[in-house]
């Protein structure tokens, strides 16, 4: 989950929000969401324990097509555009590193080098994931405890001021938690290796839960160590925000270190989406004779075909669009699917009363509802802001239609238990 949307987005929201309580709000709020959504993602990943994420988990207890076109999102953008905004962000750091070099093309190096890692198999990418997660949680770290003991200049004002109120139910507030809630994208992410983890009825409820809280608490933190080091003014716009920060800290030098070591926090957002899309693909391919290819799993256990065909795509965003447009566009259809499938929560207590249920929401229904509000609050306003490229991404679901009504399927093992 810690990856590019917590070390850039801040810069995004800065520009229209200047009040410290509201900022640091927007980071509780989009929490407090994703932490909703993995509650409830618990009980269908302990329930229906099978990997594919929506798309398990919708068409076992809607209709395969609901399922279909979430993971025809997973397969064509959902984990693609995610991957080429950390690379973008990957190729602005890294400028700062070695200046010169084209960041479109160190951007388009570092997929292909973490694409390749994961070709090799299962255990090296467990390694190659748990190496650089360790990393980037020790900067976040290294972070917040530059900003508690070194001079702060930015001397913002964090406690609830008159007016923050309307600033937290203003449009720009709105708008800046559609980003808040792409730096938590991911939260979910273990539905997807679902046939990967072991013991997954117990395990993979504890890892959704306890790795949303526990970035929760990184996320707030780090942004008010952002706010606290570095004025607003020098943040707004811009992507680098952590490059900002570390050279107000530890001077140019120092800075050019800390953009260094972001870099490798991003790889493990590469390395992590690198994973867990291709195993959506993967599952589809075992359900529908279209995508049938690419539920090849090689020696070492990966899928090689399915990750090739999301390298291929990233690749083709990075050439074409800009980092705003991408993020906007994704999220959108991102929130559509995770809506759907916590509904799925209350639909399958409704039609499978008796499933075995080893962890039931916690908080129900009062949880899956506040998540189930938030996003469609987040969905209309990102509609009516922001209509192109949310049409773009309905047109994408869109173009899954025809290929479903097209291609031969059949149900597998684990499909309906409802």
């Amino acid at each position: 989950m810690v990856g590019t949307g917590v070390f850039t987005s801040l810069g995004f929201q800065v520009v229209d929000i200047h009040s410290g309580f509201a900022l640091l709000m927007l980071w509780i709020a989009g929490g407090v969401f994703a932490l909703c959504g993995a509650l409830s993602y618990g009980e269908l990943a302990a329930a229906l324990p099978r990997s594919g994420g929506e798309f398990h988990f919708l068409s076992a207890i809607f209709h395969p097509v609901l399922g279909f076109l979430a993971g025809w999102v997973s397969l064509t953008v959902g984990f693609a555009a995610p991957i080429a905004l950390a690379a973008m962000a990957f190729g602005q750091y890294f400028a700062r590193v070695v200046p010169g070099l084209p960041a479109l093309g160190v951007s388009c190096a570092v997929v292909a080098v973490v694409t390749a890692a994961h070709l090799r198999g299962l255990r090296f990418s467990s390694f190659f994931q748990n190496i650089f997660t360790l990393v980037k949680v020790g900067l976040v770290l290294v972070f917040v405890v530059a900003a508690v003991f070194t001079e702060r200049p930015a001397a913002i004002d964090f406690t609830p001021r008159p007016g923050d109120l309307d600033v937290v139910l203003g449009s720009p507030f709105a708008i800046s938690l559609l980003f808040v809630m792409f730096a938590y994208s991911g939260w979910n992410a273990s539905t997807y290796i679902t046939g990967e983890v072991a013991d997954p009825a117990r395990n993979v409820p504890r890892s959704l839960i306890l790795g949303t809280s526990l970035v929760m608490v990184l996320y707030v933190a780090l942004n008010w160590a952002f706010l606290a080091i570095a004025p607003i003014a020098d943040l707004a716009g811009q992507v680098d925000v952590g490059h900002i920060v570390a050279e107000r800290v530890f001077g140019q030098v120092g800075g050019r270190w800390m953009s260094m070591m972001l870099c490798i926090a991003l790889i493990s957002t590469i390395s992590a989406m690198t994973w867990a899309g291709p195993r959506v693909t993967q599952t589809m391919g075992q359900d529908f004779a279209f995508f049938r290819t690419f539920a090849v799993t090689h020696r070492g256990g990966s899928p090689r075909r399915a990750i090739l065909l999301q390298t291929a795509i990233v690749l083709v965003l990075l050439l074409t669009a800009t980092f705003e447009v991408v993020l906007v566009y994704i999220q959108f259809t991102l929130v559509l699917s995770s809506f759907l499938a916590v509904l799925g929560v209350f639909e399958l207590r409704r039609k499978a009363p008796d499933l075995p249920r080893p962890y039931k929401t916690w908080g129900y229904p009062a949880t899956p509802l506040l998540f189930l509000a938030i996003s469609l609050a987040t969905m209309g306003h990102t509609l009516v802001t922001r209509p192109w490229e949310s049409l773009a991404g309905l047109a994408t679901v869109a173009v899954g239609l025809p290929i479903y009504w097209l291609s031969p399927r059949g149900v597998t093992k684990g499909d309906h238990p409802a």
